[in-house]
């Protein structure tokens, strides 16, 4: 290594999981939207409910936009105030998958597992992102 240089410390595990959550989570929110379409017409949903559960759905969607956002940005430019950041709007945006997983008026097998998939991503998220975290903040010289 050259003389001035720094290594790079971000994480190339967690950008790829970032990358892929980004994905799977644009698959699972249409996914969301056709379920919700599916038990709008054919359960006898109440309708008090399912406006709940879409304006929760519009929120994750805001939620995750911005936790992917800011892991990625934080990630890629070696800041610890966006990563946590990021790591502290996965509290919400897991409470929600939980939410979609098991606290809805009516829960499909298909909603079940996208949920748990993504509560999978989620954990592997916050590993990773607590050890980019913790190397980013060792190699800060005061």
């Amino acid at each position: 290594m050259a003389s001035g240089t720094r290594p790079i410390l971000s994480s190339t595990p967690l950008q790829v999981l970032l990358y892929l959550n980004s994905y799977y989570f644009a698959a699972f929110y249409v996914a969301e939207i056709l379920m919700f379409i599916y038990k709008g017409v054919l359960l006898p949903y109440p309708s008090d409910n399912l406006a709940l559960d879409v304006v929760l759905l519009v929120l994750f969607l805001g939620l995750e936009t911005l936790r992917i956002f800011y892991g990625w940005k934080g990630n890629l430019c070696e800041r610890s105030l966006a990563s946590v950041l990021s790591l502290l709007l996965l509290l919400p945006c897991a409470a929600l998958a939980v939410y979609y997983l098991l606290l809805q008026t009516f829960v499909l097998r298909l909603e079940f597992i996208l949920s748990a998939v993504l509560l999978c991503f989620y954990g592997l998220q916050f590993l990773l992102g607590f050890f980019a975290i913790h190397s980013f903040a060792r190699s800060k010289v005061y």
